[in-house]
């Protein structure tokens, strides 16, 4: 049997990584596209995944990555893991720019890799039968509102429906589309770039946080997502922590039966 190629964005660190890593172990082909060349470097050579240096926020980047991709052989998943949230000052006082910025990487981007890979997907399932897959990485928080979420609620609140809309556009096609939502995950940049390097507020997020999520806990729902039969189809994947019954809502400290 011929084997399955997945392209991982988002891959120089933290899911990305950890699905690239998985999928590998699983025996996948695996394309894993990051802006940082070093980082992926060390995941080829970690992993012998196939690696591609874009900015998803580049059009030319993409079209870049679409024509290797076209090069490379068949594409029969895609996981839209990029992203990334910056700040957490409220909707008055938050800076403009960090919104443009959240909606560029977490939906335009999105957008951008779904409609140039959508053919190659396409051509995968005409030539080997079977599904294709797409499956969109956003959070709880574009399902949940927070104070202080502001331009990342929003951004992930367009994921989750740019996600549901293109599940209807494509009814009738073999192409699945699966929204994996993590709750708090404990990477080691995610919330170091959302405070702007500030490592003591990013490690105050974790701090007696008994047994939050990890990259691998991710990558386990993705990959598992993607190996259902073909016929399968979870929509919507919400992984949290047990410690954590909403966004807003973090127990810290030993969790204990109530007598």
């Amino acid at each position: 049997m011929t084997s399955r190629r997945v392209v991982v964005t988002g891959a120089s660190s933290g899911i990305g990584a950890a699905t690239v890593r998985l999928f590998r172990d699983h025996g996948w082909d695996v394309v894993g596209v990051a802006r940082r060349a070093d980082r992926l470097e060390a995941l080829a050579a970690e992993t012998g995944a196939d690696v591609f240096v874009a900015d998803l926020t580049s059009q030319s980047d993409v079209d870049a990555l679409r024509d290797y991709l076209a090069e490379l052989g068949p594409v029969h998943a895609l996981v839209n893991n990029a992203g990334g949230a910056f700040g957490m000052a409220s909707v008055e006082a938050s800076d403009a720019d960090d919104w443009v910025r959240m909606f560029d990487i977490n939906v335009v981007a999105v957008k951008r890799v779904t409609s140039a890979l959508l053919p190659l997907l396409r051509s995968a399932v005409a030539a080997d039968g079977g599904s294709a897959d797409i499956l969109n990485i956003t959070s709880i928080a574009g399902h949940i509102a927070y104070e202080g979420g502001g331009g990342y609620n929003a951004a992930k609140f367009a994921a989750h429906a740019l996600t549901a809309v293109l599940r209807l556009e494509l009814a009738g096609e073999p192409i699945r589309i699966v929204e994996i939502a993590p709750g708090m995950v404990k990477t080691d940049e995610f919330s170091l770039v959302r405070f702007a390097g500030d490592q003591s507020k990013a490690d105050a997020v974790y701090d007696n946080v008994p047994n939050p999520l990890y990259a691998e806990d991710v990558a386990a729902a993705i990959v598992h997502a993607a190996e259902l039969p073909f016929y399968v189809n979870l929509d919507l994947v919400t992984i949290k922590p047990v410690a954590q019954a909403a966004p807003h809502k973090v127990i810290r400290g030993e969790l204990s039966p109530k007598v």
